[in-house]
């Protein structure tokens, strides 16, 4: 991290346009990137032009595009870098020409609903000779990093398994509900569960010997799997399971176990709040209940960071691609009641915990625009 940005202070700063104004994008990067220091929004892209003015008249943002001005806007000069936040079947439809311009980019995850599609990006930033980072937020937040330092010191010992739960009651009307398999809990909540089986273990998953996808009538959710749990094998017969879920009441938690004890986080996942550390450890239990921290905001500041000082970041495209390779695995088994492989390069770059550790303060999510929670009242 500079001096500069850590501090706050002067510089030149990353122009960003911000792609996509659902809940996310408002309520959660954008009100934080003024105190990064080293970023600031010069452009709004959105099809909604109620947003875009009072969003614009908000942020004191003069550059306003429609999707269908997109090109307009990578050739006005106005911008340096993207945050990306369209619903994930339309990452690659503007990561890739931004990218073949030189425009670089922070593309929400997953990268794509296919490894086809998320190698399309990732191609295109060589061409451009751009930076892309997939938005993996807990790769800079510090409960996260805390557990990973602990696994690779040998704490728990051998790592022998993982189960985690992670589900949202979604709201009907929320347009998750209307685009199938791409837009459901799988693609939307399971990259969080699988990440952090590979950041945790240090490895990529093998196989998914088995996955399975369940309909809710309760959930009103219509012609959609609300609910997927799957069991992965990691190499060393280690295993990992998750259930992920647009059906049940709101849960967040992982467990890892190990031949010496283990680490629970309960939040796992969440922001706006700090998360939180249960050990047992040779017998003796503790806890720990980390401060909240602006994670948007501290993933967005590494990311100009890495423009800036011209250095290529951790979770790229390697890293979204291999998430993606589990989830189409996943997919693959729900559907032929087989263990499938995993099709995934072995990972060349894992987190480092003493360089990547953001510390922004919290801040308050805002009244959005045109905008609501997915969650179900």
């Amino acid at each position: 991290m500079s001096i500069a940005s850590a501090l706050g202070l002067g510089g030149r700063k990353v122009r960003y346009a911000i792609v996509g104004l659902g809940d996310i994008a408002q309520e959660a990067l954008m009100p934080g990137v003024k105190h990064t220091g080293n970023s600031e929004i010069t452009a709004l892209v959105s099809g909604d032009p109620v947003k875009l003015t009072k969003l614009g008249k908000k942020y004191g943002v003069k550059h306003l595009y429609g999707y269908e001005s997109f090109a307009a806007l990578l050739k006005s000069g106005e911008i340096d870098a993207l945050y990306l936040a369209t619903p994930n079947w339309r990452h690659a439809e503007f990561a890739v020409p931004a990218l073949e311009a030189g425009i670089h980019v922070l593309c929400e995850k997953p990268l794509e609903v296919s490894s086809e599609q998320a190698q399309r990006i990732a191609d295109a930033a060589k061409r451009g000779k751009a930076k892309l980072m997939t938005a993996y937020r807990l790769h800079f937040e510090p409960a996260t990093l805390d557990a990973i330092r602990r696994i690779r010191a040998g704490e728990i010992g051998e790592l022998i398994a993982f189960t985690s739960l992670f589900s949202q009651p979604l709201d009907p009307a929320n347009h998750r509900a209307h685009h199938g398999i791409e837009a459901g809990p799988l693609f939307d909540m399971g990259p969080y569960p699988i990440n952090a089986i590979r950041y945790l273990f240090g490895a990529e998953p093998v196989e998914v010997v088995s996955a399975v996808g369940v309909r809710h009538a309760s959930a009103g959710l219509g012609d959609l799997d609300d609910t997927v749990a799957a069991t992965l094998r990691l190499p060393g017969g280690k295993l990992a399971q998750f259930t992920v879920s647009y059906a049940a009441d709101a849960v967040d938690s992982l467990i890892v176990v190990g031949t010496k004890g283990s680490i629970e986080m309960n939040p796992a996942y969440g922001f706006g709040q700090g998360l939180e550390q249960f050990r047992s450890v040779g017998g003796k239990d503790s806890h720990e209940t980390f401060a909240a921290t602006d994670q948007f905001g501290g993933e967005l500041r590494y990311f100009s960071d890495c423009i800036l000082e011209e250095r290529d970041p951790e979770p790229d495209a390697e890293e979204g691609l291999a998430d993606l390779a589990v989830i189409e695995a996943v997919v693959a088994a729900m559907r032929s009641g087989k263990a499938e492989p995993v099709k995934v390069k072995q990972r060349t770059r894992r987190i480092d915990p003493e360089t990547q550790l953001q510390t922004l303060r919290a801040v308050s999510a805002p009244e959005p625009v045109n905008a609501s929670s997915p969650t179900r009242d």
